[in-house]
């Protein structure tokens, strides 16, 4: 994706997202998203389609696009009783992005191809665990949930929209609060060690691309490997890997670069803001007891200190 992105001279082939399926789908040894292989081609590459067919032919303003986007995706999972929420960045993507050209859907259709082949391949060869998808255990979508996600991320958007910095909504981001209101995974209990994570990628992927790519001319397939070695470094650090903090760390690479620098503060100030929302109106973190709020929010090396020595017999 990254070499044929530098080789055409075409942006609209990267789609970061795609590097958080690929964590998800290949190296992750556990079911992430409810999903058909199949499926998951035809909702990436539809939801990415109509992202293009918002952009070009929608009369509205930006937020009333992001709106649009996001009822469409969520219909899609409503309707197809799956969990791919990925395929919300990949509509919105090009609505904030501008992007109109069908370079970008057909991009997102063939990475889906490869990235399912490679899951098959993974598989076939013993080299990753099959999990088989059991239809009868289709996600089942509750849609109050969805309007009340609706609800705060228009509420959430105005003012980055209204403002022009629509990088503090960045898609991946909006996939993260999904994910986190939504889903039942054990990262819902790690706030601050997904919030770290974003953060750091979005660095990582700043640093990089501005000064190993802009300034000092490595191309950017090399330029991305040694972005990735950084970022898998720190999931062994932080002990767990989470899908969106690699979408993060990609998105510097085709945004503009006079806005570059200023990304790694959208992304902390917008990730703090998407998981307060998450924590505080999904998951009510205000009804945890004490125990628990501990494990969530006060890092391991503070909550080790904390602990009392056991009393000698």
């Amino acid at each position: 994706m990254i070499g044929v992105s530098e080789w055409l001279d075409e942006k609209e082939v990267l789609f970061p997202e795609m590097a958080a399926l690929v964590l998800g789908l290949w190296v992750i040894d556990k079911k992430i998203w409810t999903v058909s292989k199949p499926m998951f081609i035809i909702l990436m590459t539809v939801c990415a389609f109509f992202g293009i067919l918002l952009v070009r032919y929608s009369p509205f303003p930006l937020l009333a696009n992001i709106a649009i986007s996001f009822v469409f995706t969520s219909l899609c999972l409503i309707i197809t009783r799956t969990t791919l929420i990925p395929i919300t960045s990949a509509t919105m993507l090009p609505v904030l992005m501008g992007t109109h050209s069908l370079v970008y859907p057909a991009s997102v259709f063939v990475m889906s191809i490869l990235v399912v082949t490679g899951q098959w391949l993974l598989e076939k060869n013993k080299l990753r665990q099959t999990i088989p998808l059991n239809i009868k255990k289709s996600a089942i979508h509750n849609p109050k949930h969805w309007i009340k996600l609706f609800f705060w991320l228009l509420l959430i958007a105005v003012i980055p929209v209204s403002t022009g910095q629509v990088y503090f909504i960045v898609p991946p981001l909006v996939v993260m609060f999904i994910e986190f209101s939504s889903s039942s995974a054990g990262f819902r209990n790690r706030p601050l060690q997904v919030y770290s994570i974003m953060v750091i990628a979005a660095v990582l992927g700043t640093l990089f691309q501005y000064y190993l790519h802009t300034l000092l001319g490595l191309p950017l397939v090399y330029t991305v490997l040694l972005l990735f070695l950084c970022l898998f470094i720190s999931f062994e650090i932080a002990g767990k890997p989470f899908a969106p903090a690699c979408a993060i760390a990609l998105v510097p690479m085709i945004i503009p670069q006079e806005k570059v620098l200023a990304y790694p503060f959208q992304v902390a100030v917008g990730t703090a803001v998407f998981l307060f929302v998450a924590m505080f109106f999904f998951q009510k973190c205000y009804r945890w007891k004490r125990a628990h709020l501990l494990v969530c929010f006060i890092p391991h090396p503070i909550r080790l200190k904390m602990e009392r020595p056991k009393r000698k017999i």
